[in-house]
This record gives C-alpha cells, sequence and structure tokens, in this order.
C-alpha cells in the first residue's frame, strides 16, 4: 500500500518537501510567501496568474492585525478558521497529494508552525473572455451570453436559468496529470438514473495523462465508436439550449478549458434542431425546420442522384427533362465532383485558418477561381458548380457542424458507389447507411428514435416545431428504465 505523505507540525519541513515537490526553484510562476503574523511562522503557497490580488491582500491584512494575546489559551487554527480569515471559500487538508493538486490548480495553501493541517483559500480567478453571443449557434432574436472556458462560469449560467433543489452538478476529475475539472449536471428527478450511472463509470474508468482535446477527447472515451462519423453526443456554446435539454431529461458534461457543453444522449435528429425555431412563432418555427431538413438531405443525396440521371443513363420523369449535363467539360463528371469536393474542403480550412480582415477577399478568389475561370477552361461543368453550390449551402444550414461533417462523408460514398455500380450501387450505398444508423444506440437510446423503434406521439416533433405549453411531455426515450445495450 503506497504511503501517504502527512503535513508535519514541523513547518521547515513542510517547506523542504514542498519546495522539491513543486519544483520551486525551477517554476517562476509557483510563488513561496514566509510570513510572520499573530507570533507564527505561516507560508503562503500559490501559482502565479491564479490568485486575485485583492482577495489575498484583504485576508493578509486582516492576518496583520491579529495580536497574539489574542489567541493565548486558544486553538489557532480553529480561530483562524471561524473568525480571522474573512473568506467564504475555505477548506482543509493534511495529505500532501491533495495539497500540492489544489494549489496546482489554483487555491492558496497557508502553512502554519505547530499544525499539521493546512488552510486552503479559493482566491483563483482564471483568466476568461467576455461570455459573447456563440458564433455558429448565432440567433435573431434571444440570450447573447454564450459558454467560456471556465466551468464555473458555465455551471453558473445554468443556475441562472434553473433554480432548482433538483438540478445536480456532481465534481470528477480526470486525467492523471492534467487533472481536468469535469461537472456532470442532470436534473434528478427527471433524468434517467441508470444513463447518469452509465456516464458516471465510464468517466471513473479512463485513465489518460491528460485531456488535450478537453470535450473531443471525453467523447471518444465514453463512446468509442472510433470508426463512426456521426456524433454520438450534440455540442452547444449557448445555455438556453443546454438549460432545453437538462429539462427534458439529458445529461451535461461541462469540461473545464472548453466553452461547449457535451448533450448526451442525442439521437440523429437532436442534429437538426436550432434554437432560431424557439425564437419565432410555431408555424414560423415549423417552416424553418422543414427548410433545414430539405437542406441537410439534399446536402446528401443531390449530387449521387444528379449524377445517375446525368451519366448513367437513368431517365429522368418528363417534368425533369432538364437534368442532365449540358455542358459536359473537358474532365468526366465523377472527377469534376472529387476535385470540387476537394477544393470546398479546402476552402473551408482556410477559412478557418484566415484572419476574419482577409476573409472577405478569399471569398472573392474563391468565387473567380472556382466559379468563372473553372467553367470558361472547361474545368467544370456549369451544372456541376450550381448542384455543388445547393449542397454546399445544404452543409452550411446544418446546425451541428460535427453532423454536418459526417454528411459529407457519406455523400462522397454515395456519390463513388453510384459512379461504380449505378442505381443498385446508389440503393446499396443508402441501405448500409441506415443499417449503420440503427446499429447506433449511445448510452441506449436508439439513434433514429422514434422510427425504430416507432412512436406515433414522438415522431411529430420531428417534422414540426410543437408549440411552448406543448413542450411538457418529455422525449419517450429519456424515460426508458430498462436501455441496456451501449
Amino acid at each position: 500500500m503506497v504511503k501517504v505523505a502527512q503535513v508535519d507540525l514541523r513547518i521547515e519541513k513542510n517547506r523542504k518537501y514542498l519546495q522539491k515537490e513543486l519544483r520551486i526553484d525551477k517554476n517562476f510562476d509557483i510563488l513561496e510567501r514566509h510570513v510572520f503574523y499573530a507570533g507564527t511562522d505561516m507560508s503562503f503557497y500559490m501559482v502565479d496568474g491564479f490568485v486575485k490580488d485583492d482577495a489575498l491582500t484583504r485576508i493578509q491584512q486582516t492576518l496583520t492585525r491579529i495580536e497574539p494575546e489574542q489567541l493565548k489559551d486558544v486553538d489557532l487554527f480553529t480561530q483562524l478558521l471561524r473568525t480571522y480569515i474573512p473568506y467564504v471559500e475555505i477548506d482543509t487538508s493534511d495529505d500532501f497529494d491533495d495539497i500540492i493538486d489544489q494549489i496546482l490548480s489554483g487555491p492558496v495553501a497557508l502553512f502554519i508552525d505547530g499544525i499539521d493541517r493546512v488552510i486552503l483559500l479559493d482566491v483563483r480567478e482564471y483568466p476568461v473572455r467576455s461570455l459573447d453571443e456563440p458564433e455558429t449557434e448565432q440567433v435573431v432574436r434571444g440570450a447573447k451570453d454564450g459558454f467560456v472556458e471556465t466551468i464555473v462560469f458555465n455551471t453558473a449560467l445554468m443556475r441562472r436559468r434553473i433554480r432548482d433543489r433538483h438540478l445536480i452538478m456532481e465534481y470528477v476529475s480526470v486525467g492523471k496529470r492534467s487533472k481536468t475539472d469535469i461537472c456532470i449536471s442532470y436534473m434528478e428527478d427527471i433524468a434517467n438514473e441508470q444513463m447518469v450511472q452509465k456516464l458516471k463509470t465510464r468517466l471513473e474508468e479512463i485513465v489518460v495523462d491528460g485531456l488535450p482535446m478537453a470535450d473531443k477527447t471525453i467523447e471518444e472515451y465514453l463512446f468509442k465508436h472510433y470508426w463512426n462519423a456521426y456524433p454520438l453526443v450534440r455540442y452547444t456554446e449557448r445555455p438556453d439550449t443546454a438549460a432545453t435539454h437538462l429539462l427534458e431529461g439529458h445529461i451535461l458534461l461541462f469540461v473545464d478549458g472548453s466553452p461547449s457543453v457535451i448533450i448526451a444522449p442525442v439521437t440523429f435528429w437532436h442534429h437538426l434542431q436550432h434554437a432560431e425555431e424557439y425564437r419565432q412563432k410555431p408555424m414560423i418555427g415549423t417552416m424553418h425546420r422543414f427548410v433545414r431538413h430539405i437542406a441537410v438531405f439534399a446536402s446528401l443525396f443531390l449530387l449521387p442522384i444528379w449524377f445517375l440521371f446525368a451519366s448513367k443513363g437513368v431517365e429522368p420523369p418528363h417534368y425533369l427533362q432538364y437534368i442532365g449535363a449540358q455542358e459536359s467539360g473537358q474532365v468526366p463528371l465523377l472527377a469534376q465532383f472529387m476535385i470540387a469536393e476537394i477544393g470546398i474542403e479546402m476552402l473551408r480550412m482556410a477559412a478557418i485558418h484566415t484572419p476574419s480582415s482577409l476573409a472577405t477577399a478569399l471569398g472573392l478568389v474563391a468565387a473567380i477561381l472556382i466559379g468563372e475561370i473553372a467553367i470558361q477552361v472547361g474545368l467544370f461543368s456549369s451544372e456541376v458548380v450550381l448542384y455543388l453550390a445547393v449542397v454546399a449551402i445544404g452543409t452550411f444550414a446544418t446546425p451541428s457542424y460535427e453532423f454536418s461533417l459526417a454528411n459529407r462523408l457519406w455523400r462522397v460514398i454515395f456519390l463513388l458507389t453510384t459512379a461504380w455500380w449505378g442505381l443498385l450501387g446508389f440503393f446499396g450505398a443508402v441501405v448500409v447507411w441506415v443499417l449503420h444508423l440503427i446499429r447506433l444506440r449511445p448510452l441506449g437510446v436508439p439513434y433514429v428514435w422514434p422510427f425504430l423503434p416507432f412512436s406515433y406521439l414522438s415522431l411529430g416533433d420531428i417534422f414540426k416545431r410543437k408549440p411552448i405549453p406543448l413542450q411538457e411531455r418529455r422525449p419517450a426515450a429519456l424515460r426508458l428504465k430498462d436501455r441496456k445495450k451501449t
């Protein structure tokens, strides 16, 4: 059994141990401050940059006013905790491993000569940006605040919106070296207990040095499915969206260092919802959802279907006789599509790495090179550019970024199988795609629910935006208590 290092009564011994373990002589940002208050030798240990200077200064000012006579015949440690340290977030410990972890996380450790316990003052203040509206989930009307990289601010945004005693925020630390803070949040009287326990168990089973990609690393450990392109969780940076899912029975995972909150479990259709639908009247929201579904499925199937009509001898209906390559160009159709797909992906990556001041210039270059000039030199036919533009719009209209990338991959698969085996290849790829989605069951919830298993009452939630007064009925898939498959 590993022996746990305990705090010693002699402060000099404690100082030597910390100087060795924290490498104080090598780390410029770990501060050691020796002080003498109330006739007693004391030491502060902290990480520079995490400490609120004003709060620590006020605590030190209070300690300087303590006279040794005031502490005569009293327990110094107890008096400091209860009377002389004017701070709310205060704790104690006698385990050096825990104390070192706390110091490196931000709290200040106060060692006192003659006392074998340490006072931990949580006066940390992480660097944080403003709570601006997320760029990827904007709405015309509605809240303009968004999650940030500091976990305590994110949980506070949830508490602001749900002031209920059943809202649970459980703390977990993951990573042997990073010791990343993670919060599991759920409504105790609504969420499925088996799902909550399953998530906790999987988090406890994670053995890793650190979480370099924060929430994305957590998703891969929780659900694995490394060769599945579709996201098994939903990410959001909007507190109102996260609060809505909590009240439906979903579970949230807050990971310190990430502005995105993980929502689990989710289905295929959750990735097609957007907050804007609920900021408009039900009829307008339903229209938005209908148009979005058309755009998403067009981004999947439009190119392979047009390819069937244009080059595989499939006769379109009489009212679609205009479909087909009127000008074939100098490059085969399949090669045109693949070149264009790669070009669009290159533009997407370039847009991410391009400063905002140059984004307009990048757009102009892309429009000229991939549009007019590519057609004029015969690289692309005009129809290919047209349908690729429609598909690109459908991809950008997908609310979930991860979901749109998965659809893009499957679109290429549909296109290739159609080019190789024609109509049979297209329908075969679609069947494989559907079977793949059916097999996905994140936390036991079928990914294509409510189609499989079929639920007539829940089917309407997919295609129309119900009035908010009718939203009290929670999704049946989250209420099932006998989900055992993962």
